[in-house]
């Protein structure tokens, strides 16, 4: 696990933080001490991300987080995930199923994502030509228009959220080139396996973020046999860095439910 970085903080029952695309687990530095009182916290960068070695061989990200829990030994866990993260959580409950008792996502519904509004089918143009130039600050910009969903503008948002959405961001894609190889096994038929999903599943969205990422998870709770969603307001794609009390306050309500 030498190539994989990941904080273990708290005891308690296993509780695992998943990180969206491009980001690292410095996205829930405003859950990690508050869950920590109560969970055994774990938060690890995808690899590829954050302090976590980029591939050199072929991988699926829910294989990485698969070898990571049984490294520490932690038995089911919950998964909770934003964006990428979600899709991992999900990928995981469908291909290591024992090591998984209840899934939040945020923003996402499994890692086979489809977009189809206006808004977002232009972000990912912009953000996927930026990276094709290799121009990282337009990548950066780009990208982290998702943090203000379709109705707002980065001016919006609270100047340390997106600071930290920036460096995270540029941290991460700097590590990278147009040109490498693309290493990333995707996990297949996914939205037609989520109905085996029988843990309980939690949608935190955030009430303004793109329609198609409220869609999908929306899509996911109505699929999956036990599924219940959440709207926290004037929050877009990352509700947990916006507004992370009335976050944490959804998780842990449906925490206490298990």
């Amino acid at each position: 696990m030498n190539d994989v970085f990941w904080l273990d903080t708290g005891t308690g029952r296993p509780l695992v933080l998943l990180h969206g695309g491009f980001l690292d687990h410095s996205m829930w530095d405003d859950q990690i001490p508050v869950l920590a009182e109560r969970y055994r916290v774990i938060a690890p960068d995808a690899r590829g991300h954050g302090r976590s070695v980029n591939a050199t061989a072929p991988f699926r990200h829910t294989d990485d987080l698969a070898a990571l829990l049984r490294h520490l030994g932690t038995g089911p866990a919950i998964l909770v995930g934003v964006s990428m993260g979600a899709g991992t959580a999900v990928d995981t409950a469908l291909e290591h199923p024992e090591l998984v008792s209840a899934v939040v996502v945020s923003g996402a519904g499994t890692n086979e994502p489809y977009f189809t509004a206006p808004w977002t089918t232009r972000t990912w143009a912009a953000w996927h030509s930026a990276m094709a130039a290799g121009d990282l600050d337009a990548s950066v910009e780009a990208f982290t228009l998702f943090a203000a969903g379709p109705q707002r503008t980065l001016d919006d948002l609270a100047p340390e959220v997106v600071g930290r959405l920036r460096r995270m961001t540029r941290g991460t894609l700097s590590k990278h080139t147009a040109d490498e190889p693309h290493l990333l096994i995707p996990v297949h038929d996914t939205w037609e396996r989520a109905a085996k999903i029988d843990v309980p599943v939690l949608a935190i969205n955030g009430a303004i973020d793109s329609p198609d990422h409220i869609g999908m998870a929306e899509r996911l709770i109505r699929t999956v046999a036990d599924g219940r969603a959440i709207s926290v307001d004037r929050t877009a794609h990352y509700p947990n860095m916006e507004r992370p009390d009335v976050f944490n306050e959804s998780l842990e309500g449906f925490l206490r439910t298990l």
